[in-house]
């Protein structure tokens, strides 16, 4: 009888001991998958780890003009397929979490957007950039990555491409969360107490010289990059991480991410609500922007059109046709119209916006999902009718009317000819018409400019 009576009191307590064991096991997997669904906010620094890391010296600002043709060799293939194999585990990992009772990060609410202007050096970004830097409600950044490029460095080959691309990608989207505190990692001399005097071209984003940002001036500390129209002591990490989280909207001008398909994760993030305009410009008016610009790093191309005496380096010509080839592939891919980039991605030429910068403007803030506001209008019409004789290559006040078209009268045809035999493809796409001979360089009655509308995806 005593059997009887303690059997199923053995199997009762049995059973209650599995149930707790199985509640302990489920909260064990629960939390592994929140710890690795964090992990994977880190993987580049795995990837990096993999790299050779090492700083670098500093070089002129914004002479990023490499090359970015990926070969196709086991590095870049392994690393890619890194990147996707995480991206699966993290959906796995993430729908596990549902199916425990967990929560997933919440999509974004109300309007505030995240608008990337993505371009190359000397297509006139710093210009068109100026369009969302004057808008109040709207937290702009000029150029963050370049830090990185200036610290990080990768092994030569396929996977340099690749791996930048991907360092790249994952701190614009720590920026993009107004984890401005990303960027201190790569600021050289490191910040104290999260106070630096070396960001990267501060006085180009009025957020960073705004009040409470701009805290009060320190006596003999001097800030490389200091703002413009103020004395600002050190900028304050904390206090422009408070800032963007304030403003309604965030922007970044970026002239280092070329390959449009690694944005993906962002655009798909839903604590995001990505919209990317890509600036493109004539590429024979860019390189001779960039011939005045970064003049020491083209005497060789100078000498021989008008020496003849030098010859082109063939890697250097390899590293135009790439340039161009990269921002080609971005292009079709936007206009190609993937559902991950419907109603997010918009092409505009230099050249539209150069003619009528108002309109186009407002093209972009439609496109935005933003208001334009007076201010913003006011800024564009005061900036647009620069004096004739304004000759700072760096400016963001312009004529631009009659500067699109300036650079036919300072390029040699052997040089243009270079370009639109290199450059074809992207030039037929963009709508740039070719040059046949010197005079119909020079002549501004026979346009080079087809006429294109803007392009979205809707």
């Amino acid at each position: 009888m005593d059997k009887g009576h303690t059997l199923p009191q053995d199997f009762w307590e049995l059973l209650h001991c599995l149930r707790m064991r199985s509640k302990y096991a489920i909260l064990l997997v629960f939390v592994v998958a929140l710890v690795i669904i964090e992990k994977e906010n880190n993987i580049i620094s795995r990837v990096s780890d993999k790299l050779k890391q090492s700083p670098q010296s500093l070089m002129e600002a914004n002479s990023t003009d490499s090359g970015s043709v990926l070969p196709e060799n086991g590095s870049l293939l392994s690393l890619s397929e890194l990147d996707a194999a995480f991206s699966q585990l993290r959906n796995r990992l993430q729908n596990v979490t549902l199916q425990l009772g967990g929560t997933l990060p919440a999509p974004v609410q109300g309007t505030r957007r995240h608008i990337l202007l993505m371009a190359t050096t000397r297509t006139g970004s710093s210009f068109v950039g100026e369009f969302f830097n004057q808008q109040g409600n709207i937290f702009y950044l000029f150029e963050p990555l370049w830090h990185i490029e200036r610290t990080v460095s990768f092994e030569t080959g396929g996977a340099n491409a690749v791996g930048s691309a991907l360092v790249y990608r994952d701190v614009l989207k720590q920026l993009f969360l107004c984890d401005l505190y990303i960027l201190e990692n790569f600021i050289i001399p490191f910040p104290e107490d999260h106070l630096t005097q070396f960001l990267f071209r501060r006085g180009s984003s009025r957020s960073l010289c705004e009040e409470p940002v701009c805290t009060p001036f320190v006596k003999k500390v001097f800030e490389k990059y200091h703002c413009k129209n103020r004395r600002c002591g050190p900028l304050n990490v904390t206090l422009a991480t408070e800032a963007c989280r304030r403003k309604e909207h965030m922007a970044l001008k970026v002239v280092r991410i070329r390959q449009l398909e690694y944005l993906r994760p962002l655009v798909e993030d839903p604590r995001l609500d990505m919209r990317i305009i890509q600036l493109v410009r004539d590429p024979r008016a860019v390189l001779a922007s960039r011939m005045v610009a970064f003049s020491g790093k083209y005497e060789t191309w100078k000498k021989w059109a008008t020496e003849g005496a030098a010859t082109l380096n063939e890697d250097e010509v390899q590293r135009l046709r790439g340039n161009c080839e990269s921002i080609r592939l971005s292009a079709e891919l936007g206009l190609r119209q993937p559902a991950w980039l419907r109603g997010r991605y918009m092409l505009v030429r230099y050249e539209d916006i150069a003619r009528s910068p108002l309109q186009k403007a407002k093209e972009m803030y439609q496109f935005s999902g933003v208001a334009i506001t007076p201010q913003v209008e006011e800024w564009i019409r005061k900036n647009t009718q620069a004096p004739h004789n304004s000759n700072d290559i760096y400016s963001t006040q312009k004529n631009s009317s009659e500067q699109f078209e300036k650079w036919r009268f300072s390029i040699p045809f052997k040089l243009a000819q270079v370009v639109q035999n290199v450059c074809s493809p992207a030039m037929k796409l963009f709508g740039y018409k070719l040059a046949g001979s010197p005079e119909a360089l020079t002549n501004r009655s026979v346009s080079l400019l087809e006429e294109r509308r803007t392009f979205w995806v809707t």
